[in-house]
This record gives C-alpha cells, sequence and structure tokens, in this order.
C-alpha cells in the first residue's frame, strides 16, 4: 500500500494541475485555491504565494480565489485583501461549496463572485478568539445574548441566573466583539461601494437609466450589511444562503459558473478533487497553485 501512495497523489494533482489550466482558461484569471480557517497567522504565507505567483511570465490581470472556508477573523481578510488588490487590478472569488462568515466578507471584496445553485455564502458574524486564544467563537453570539439579557434587566425579567452570568462577563472582551462586529461590516460596505458597485452606472429598476450616485451605491451596501448581520434573520451563523437568495433578498449580482458548461465542470473538477484529497488527509488549511511549489 506504502508504494502505492506516491503514484495515487501524482495522479491526483495531475488532474488538479489540468483542471486549474482549465478553469483559468475559462474565467481569464489567474487561479489560487484556498482551503481552511481565514486566520492571521496565515496571511504571511499567502502573501509569499502570490508573489511567487505574480513573478511568473504569464501573470493575468486578474486573480481568482477558489475558496471554501468556515470563516475566521475580519483583519486576516482585510490584509489578505490589500495583498491581492497591490499585485491584480481584478479579483474574483469563486466558491464551489461554502465560504462562510469571513469568506462571505472576502467575497464582498471581489469585482465578481462565481457561485452555482449549490454553493452557499454565510451570514457575516465575525469569528474571534477565545480567552485562551485556541478557538474561534461567533462574536454576534455573544453580544446578541448580553443584549437580550440587559433587556431582561431593564423590564425586570431577568432571572438570578441570568443576572449572574451578566455580572461574569469580561467587559473587554465584549468590547473587542463590538469592535470585531464594527470591522466586518465597515469593510463589507467599503468594499461593495468600491469593487463590487463599481461599475453599476444606471438603475435597472426603480428609475431605469437615471445615473447612481456613490451616496445610492452606499446605502445599498449598508442595506446589505445590514442583511447580512442580522441574527434574527438567519437564526444560524451556519445558515447556508444560496446564490439564488443572494440574488432576490440582497440584490447581489452573482455570476452562475453552473450556467456554462464548460466553466461547471473544470471548477468541480478542480475543487472536488482536490477538496476531497485534502478531506481524507484531515488537513485543516491548505493553499494550492500549480506554479507554487
Amino acid at each position: 500500500m506504502a508504494t502505492t501512495l506516491p503514484l495515487l497523489d501524482k495522479v491526483i494533482f495531475s488532474t488538479v494541475e489540468e483542471a486549474e489550466e482549465r478553469v483559468e482558461t475559462a474565467l481569464e484569471c489567474d487561479i489560487l485555491y484556498y482551503y481552511g480557517e481565514l486566520r492571521t497567522g496565515a496571511v504571511p504565507y499567502f502573501r509569499d504565494v502570490v508573489e511567487i505567483l505574480c513573478d511568473r511570465q504569464g501573470k493575468r490581470d486578474a486573480l481568482g480565489l477558489c475558496l471554501t472556508t468556515p470563516g475566521g477573523q475580519a483583519e486576516a481578510v482585510e490584509k489578505m485583501v490589500e495583498i491581492i488588490r497591490h499585485h491584480y487590478d481584478y479579483f474574483y472569488t469563486i466558491v464551489p461549496r461554502a465560504a462562510m462568515s469571513a469568506g462571505t466578507i472576502l467575497c464582498m471584496a471581489a469585482d465578481k463572485i462565481y457561485m452555482d445553485y449549490a454553493s452557499s455564502l454565510g451570514p457575516i458574524d465575525p469569528q474571534v478568539p477565545d480567552r485562551e486564544d485556541k478557538f474561534l467563537v461567533p462574536a454576534l453570539g455573544y453580544l446578541d445574548k448580553v443584549n437580550e439579557m440587559l433587556e431582561k434587566s431593564r423590564d425586570g425579567t431577568i432571572t438570578p441566573a441570568e443576572f449572574q452570568m451578566l455580572q461574569n462577563q469580561d467587559l473587554a472582551m465584549l468590547a473587542f466583539y463590538e469592535q470585531s462586529k464594527n470591522l466586518s461590516e465597515s469593510l463589507l460596505k467599503k468594499w461593495l461601494t468600491d469593487y463590487k458597485f463599481k461599475d453599476w452606472d444606471t438603475h435597472r429598476t426603480n428609475n431605469p437609466g437615471a445615473p447612481v450616485t456613490y451616496s445610492e451605491k452606499l446605502a445599498r451596501a449598508e442595506e446589505i450589511a445590514a442583511k447580512l448581520s442580522n441574527n434574527q434573520l438567519w437564526h444560524s451563523h451556519g445558515r447556508m444562503i444560496g446564490m439564488q437568495k443572494l440574488r432576490d433578498e440582497l440584490r447581489l449580482e452573482i455570476e452562475d459558473y453552473g450556467s456554462v458548461t464548460e466553466q461547471r465542470e473544470a471548477i468541480r473538477r478542480y475543487c472536488d478533487t482536490l477538496t476531497g484529497y485534502l478531506e481524507r488527509q484531515g488537513s485543516p488549511f491548505y493553499i494550492f497553485n500549480r506554479h507554487v511549489q
């Protein structure tokens, strides 16, 4: 069995490399595969990979990030976007499976978001380190619960157990959670306005043909940020928001790669082969491009 593993790996990565080239041709961009949490500790490695990718002959003007992530830190996302925008004129995100929480924020920094009917984004509840800095926990869940107990305290319905829990809250951590929430929303609003809406010049439904002002773009971005950070709307941090719901309820333009046979086959072959391999290996984090060894 041991002698067959290297050969099997070689076959798998040969398939992945061929599919990656097909995706690049179909979308007219360089492709980078990212799998795992979006952590600040991954930023230096991400920077190095992007620099190597950009230094090669044949670099394109656009980067397509094939993203599969449960989420992570908004601070990491901000730095990754700065790195990408420093080296590339255009940025696309490709979501074959799911880009949740901070992954959704990252998608909002893209000029184009590629999904199909089975892809998902998620609410933008920022992930923050716990007190021991071992795990990431959703900030809005804590803030919502504290606000609920404060409201009960105001109207006199708080229970003794809830009052005790409220007294035991770490105010510094709650302030940190609030700051993370504000950062996530501000990044989303800025990136939507500056990148996703940059070519939105005229109205299409209300007052068709009328020019779109910057304040109108900002208002739309604020509306989207408010909805994506509204736990009362989604009820779950892990809620998977599909392409059609993003189009209908948030009025976001999404590129449906599933409607183009060549794109669908190449992206699924690329993502499913590489993701399946990593899942079998138990890998928590991986960045790949065939030109970066």
